[in-house]
C-alpha cells in the first residue's frame, strides 16, 4: 500500500531550482538543492532560504488560554508580552516529552503554537485531551505556509523587499501584518540555524510570492534555497534538538540539556512537573553530550555507546560537519559516564572506533 506524501505549496517551485526531495514525517520535501555541504555554507556564511511550511500552526484563544498553557506548557508562559515568541516544552506526566515548540504571544489570551509536523495530530489530541470550557484550540495548518531566511545576509536581503526595519525586530520578537512584496505576514526572528534570520508565516499564496522575490533579492550576494539535509547539520551543529532523536516520549528536556525551558518554580503544576522535579533532585539518568570521533567513521543515529565493554548510550545524530570538517555527535549516555574528557567506543556497524566526549554547542557564532 503506497501512501500519498503531503506537499507543501512550493512543491511544483522545486524542480527549478534542481531539488530533490524525500518523504519526510509524511511529507514530499527537499532534502537538499545544489548540495548539502553548499547550502549548509552559504547559510554560516551568506543566507539560505527555507522551505517549512510542513510545520503545524494551532491557535488557543480565550480568557482560560492563559492558564491553559501554564498547565500545559514547561516554560513560564506568563512571562510572555505581546510581539514576543518562547521556546518551550510539553510533557506527559512521566517528564517524557510529547513535543518541543515555539509559542507566538499576538494579544491577551490568543497564542500562535507552532510545532513540529510528525507530531500535529499527536499534539491536537493532547491538548484537547486537557482542554477547558474557557478555551478554543484550532488547527490553522492550512492557513499558514512558512519560510525561514537564516543567515548573516538574512536582514540585508529582505529588507530590500519591505519597509518595516528589520533591525527594531530584535531576537524571539515577532510583527505582524508587515508588508513584504505586498503580502502581509507574520514575520519573527527566529531560527533553527544557529545563524541570525527570520522566520515568515503568511498564506500558501502568498509564500509562493516570496520565496520567488526574497531569492530573486539574495541572488547577487549568493542567498540559495536550502533543503533539509542543510537544516539538520546547521541546527545540530549548534545543538539545537530534533524530536524523535534528542526528545521523545522516552527523552526528558532536562536529560536533552533543556533545562531552560524547565521553569520548575512557576507556580503553576504544569504537566510532568513533579516527575521533572524529581530526576532534577535525584540526578538525571541520562545526559545528551558531544561527541569527537577519535578513529576515522561516522557516528549515526542509532549506534551503540560503549565504555569499559560495558554499554552505556546510544548515539542521537552524528554527521561530518561541515563548518568543522570533524566527524562529531550527539549521545544520550549514563550520566555516570558523561563527563567531558572521558573516551568512550561506538559501534560503527562492526568496527569499534574510537571518540571523546566534548562540549556542546560544536559550533556558535
Amino acid at each position: 500500500m503506497t501512501t500519498t506524501l503531503k506537499k507543501t505549496v512550493l512543491f511544483n517551485h522545486y524542480k527549478d531550482y534542481g531539488g530533490k526531495t524525500i518523504d519526510f514525517g509524511g511529507w514530499d520535501l527537499p532534502v537538499q538543492f545544489s548540495s548539502i555541504k553548499a547550502e549548509h555554507e552559504a547559510v554560516r556564511t551568506k543566507a539560505g532560504l527555507f522551505d517549512v511550511s510542513h510545520m503545524g500552526e494551532i491557535l488557543v484563544t480565550g480568557d482560560g488560554a492563559l492558564s491553559y498553557l501554564q498547565k500545559m506548557m514547561t516554560n513560564d508562559v506568563s512571562k510572555l508580552k505581546v510581539g514576543q515568541a518562547q521556546y518551550t516544552a510539553m510533557c506527559y506526566e512521566d517528564g517524557g516529552t510529547v513535543d518541543d515548540l515555539l509559542i507566538y504571544k499576538r494579544d491577551e489570551g490568543n497564542y500562535l503554537l507552532v510545532v513540529n509536523a510528525s507530531n500535529l495530530e499527536k499534539d491536537l489530541e493532547w491538548m484537547n485531551k486537557h482542554k477547558t470550557s474557557d478555551v478554543e484550540i484550532e488547527d490553522k495548518s492550512d492557513a499558514y505556509a512558512l519560510l525561514a531566511l537564516q543567515g548573516p545576509l538574512a536582514e540585508k536581503t529582505l529588507q530590500k523587499l519591505t519597509s518595516v526595519p528589520l533591525n527594531e525586530i530584535r531576537f524571539f520578537r515577532f510583527q505582524e501584518n508587515v508588508q513584504i512584496c505586498g503580502q502581509n505576514v507574520l514575520i519573527s526572528r527566529t531560527g533553527y540555524t544557529g545563524e541570525d534570520g527570520f522566520e515568515l508565516y503568511a498564506s500558501p499564496e502568498s509564500i509562493v510570492v516570496l520565496w520567488e522575490a526574497i531569492l530573486m533579492a539574495g541572488e547577487s550576494d549568493g542567498v540559495v534555497p536550502a533543503g533539509l539535509g542543510a537544516r539538520d547539520t546547521l541546527r545540530f551543529e549548534s545543538g539545537l534538538p530534533l524530536y524523535g532523536q534528542e526528545l521523545s516520549q522516552d527523552i526528558s528536556p532536562l536529560e536533552a540539556g533543556l533545562g531552560f525551558v524547565v521553569k520548575l518554580n512557576k507556580e503553576e503544576d504544569f504537566i510532568g512537573k513533579q516527575a521533572l522535579a524529581e530526576q532534577k533532585e535525584n540526578g538525571i539518568p541520562r545526559k545528551l553530550v558531544g561527541l569527537e570521533m577519535i578513529d576515522k567513521g561516522i557516528p549515526r543515529t542509532g549506534y551503540k555507546v560503549f565504555l569499559n565493554d560495558e554499554e552505556v548510550g546510544v548515539v542521537t545524530t552524528g554527521t561530518q560537519s561541515p563548518t568543522l570538517n570533524k566527524n562529531i555527535g550527539f549521545a544520550l549516555l549514563n550520566t555516570e559516564h558523561a563527563a567531558v574528557g572521558t573516551e568512550v567506543i561506538v559501534q560503527v556497524r562492526k568496527r569499534m572506533l574510537k571518540a571523546v566526549i566534548i562540549d556542546t554547542p560544536f559550533y556558535k557564532r
